[in-house]
């Protein structure tokens, strides 16, 4: 049992600011499904639905841009323009050949151009020119207040310039550019994916997902994973000093790049054929299920139910970033919400959910090899989430925020203090039981 003896770790974010972010959105989606505004341009503007909220909670209530972490003095008074704009028009040569080298890097990369995808590109070419105009008063207007502007964008402008800018940081520069990839690669992905979630819940009707179990789960997890894609985002998107949501470190290490990136397009090994595609000859739950009966109804409630809640819990695990999700990132440490019972709630769930939604031991043909190799191969997929953890606990461990709240989980989270429970270790110093 947790005490105040032994408080958690104060938390980067607050509830506040994923709560503020629900409202918003859910308030649009009503909107949305009222006027029948199913198309991918009322998709994306559910992202602004629920990030503005969370933007001004952020500011007015939780004060984020007077956080030290942000780097900026708001006490003292800002620099005249021209002490800082030699150092502001490198980083912005560095900030523009950077969003280059992302342009280029899409051009090449042709998935991007088809599918969902093409309304990422699409979107990014329309926002271009406003980026690059509005870029230059923001870093100026920044820098004259940063405590220290040069920064890794400032060491990629000396990189990017050369010799005449002076010698660059290569750690920041490598910094730079691993921040940049993690936002160009991630945030395509998932702008695309915005339309279809947000439709996917605009174009139910309440009768249908009344109709049946099967039918109400359907729509409580379509609802589930658009505020998980609506949320994360809005986290790529508002990578901001300002709001301290800007990326601390990008992980560094090749083993955290390489277990991410096979879980995403186009490297994704999990994916229908793909070498740990876990369902062939299998279905979904709703497959095993179907049928007359008391028996049968049950075990749709039943499975629905879990099947809810697990997905409940990813998307609470995303709520509870606020304007912080990414991948391979550090922008501060979560230790409210999900993350105060387990330090990987959002994967727990997400392959617990797999389990009991494909339920892979069963196979339509009967075949006990189908259900003994897709079995197999969801653990392996298990492993690689694993193998995630793993790599994100060895870069977020150079925090010392981190290291204390994972010593705090050691004692405290759920998935510790079960199998201390199991051995009849102590915990706390108070011996469990095992039996």
């Amino acid at each position: 049992m947790v005490t105040n003896a032994d408080p958690c770790p104060k938390s980067a974010v607050s509830h506040g600011v994923g709560i503020a972010g629900l409202l918003g959105l859910g308030l649009w989606t009503l909107v949305a499904r009222h006027y029948g505004m199913n198309g991918p341009n009322a998709g994306f503007a559910a992202v602004f639905a629920c990030g503005v909220p969370m933007v001004l909670w952020s500011l007015i209530v939780d004060r984020v841009h007077r956080n030290a972490s942000t780097g900026i003095d708001w006490t003292a008074p800002a620099r005249p323009a021209k002490a800082v704009v030699d150092v502001s028009l490198v980083k912005i040569a560095g900030l523009w050949a950077t969003w280059l080298f992302i342009a280029v890097f899409y051009c090449v990369a042709r998935w991007y151009w088809s599918g969902n995808y093409r309304f990422s590109m699409d979107l990014f070419m329309a926002a271009a020119p406003w980026l690059l105009v509005a870029s230059v008063p923001y870093v100026i207007w920044l820098d004259r207040r940063l405590v220290e502007p040069r920064d890794a964008c400032f060491a990629f402008g000396q990189w990017v310039i050369g010799g005449a800018a002076g010698v660059p940081d290569r750690a920041q520069v490598a910094h730079h550019a691993r921040a940049w990839a993690v936002k160009g690669f991630f945030l395509a992905f998932m702008v695309s994916i915005v339309p279809g979630n947000f439709a996917s819940v605009v174009d139910w009707r309440i009768g249908d997902a009344l109709r049946n179990p099967v039918a109400l789960a359907g729509f409580l997890i379509a609802v589930m994973f658009m505020i998980d894609v609506c949320m994360a985002t809005v986290g790529y998107i508002l990578t901001l000093k300002p709001l301290d949501s800007h990326i601390r470190t990008a992980n560094p290490l090749l083993a955290g790049w390489v277990a991410a990136l096979i879980c995403y397009p186009p490297f994704v090994l999990m994916g229908n054929g793909g070498p740990l595609d876990y369902h062939a000859g299998g279905a979904e739950w709703d497959f095993w299920t179907q049928g007359p009966g008391t028996l049968h109804l049950a075990l749709q409630w039943m499975l629905g139910g879990v099947l809810v809640l697990l997905t409940g819990i990813y998307a609470w695990a995303t709520v509870a970033f606020g304007l912080r999700f990414s991948n391979l990132t550090h922008r501060g440490i979560l230790t409210h919400g999900p993350y105060r019972w387990t330090r990987h709630p959002a994967y727990l769930s997400k392959n617990l959910f797999w389990w009991f939604s494909s339920l892979p031991f069963l196979s339509m043909s009967g075949s006990l090899t189908d259900g003994v190799r897709n079995c197999a191969l969801l653990g392996v997929t298990n492993a690689v989430y694993y193998w995630r953890a793993r790599t994100e606990e060895a870069h977020l461990g150079t925090d010392a925020d981190y290291v204390a709240y994972s010593a705090w989980m050691k004692r405290n989270g759920v998935v510790p203090r079960f199998f201390a429970w199991l051995a009849g270790r102590k915990v706390d110093g108070v011996v469990q039981p095992a039996e």
